[in-house]
């Protein structure tokens, strides 16, 4: 790993394909991260943000692979730069893109070669959202303080 991928650069340049590059960055690692919830918010919000700029377009609705409490769910197959991502849909979606059935599994997004932080920079610097909690699964297991049990006579109160 060079050591330009892993200090963000100080001016980044905010190309279509370095922001499709990012957000696919982003996606792929969201995949298997344990606390995933920030990673798909900074993607959604980046292509949401490029759909209205006119940078991205939504092409149509694909049944979702993994549906969650249905039997049937779609998904907003969006284009950017090359790399065609999903996102949920809206109800507006549904009336105004055409269905296009099943997700075919030979079509791949380009390789990317971008580090998980370079990416997470980039986003955030396009859309302004910062990650809040910085160690999001650490919060639970906060140590706490040893208090030395109180013990009393027998008979006697606490007070």
């Amino acid at each position: 790993m060079n050591s330009d991928q892993k200090i963000p650069p100080k001016k980044m340049n905010l190309t279509i394909e370095n922001l499709a590059q990012a957000v696919f960055i982003v996606n792929r690692h969201a995949k298997t991260a344990p606390n995933p919830k920030y990673l798909y918010k900074l993607k959604q919000e980046s292509l949401k943000k490029l759909i209205d700029e006119g940078r991205a377009k939504k092409i149509g609705l694909h049944f979702s692979n993994n549906p969650k409490n249905s039997q049937q769910q779609s998904d907003v197959l969006v284009e950017c730069g090359g790399y065609l991502f999903h996102i949920p849909p809206t109800k507006t979606d549904f009336i105004n893109l055409p269905h296009l059935g099943k997700l075919d599994g030979h079509i791949r997004n380009p390789k990317a070669k971008l580090s998980l932080n370079a990416a997470k920079a980039m986003l955030q610097s396009y859309t302004g959202i910062t990650n809040q909690d910085s160690s999001p699964s650490n919060h639970r297991y906060k140590s706490r303080t040893y208090q030395k049990p109180i013990f009393k006579k027998l008979g006697e109160r606490y007070s």
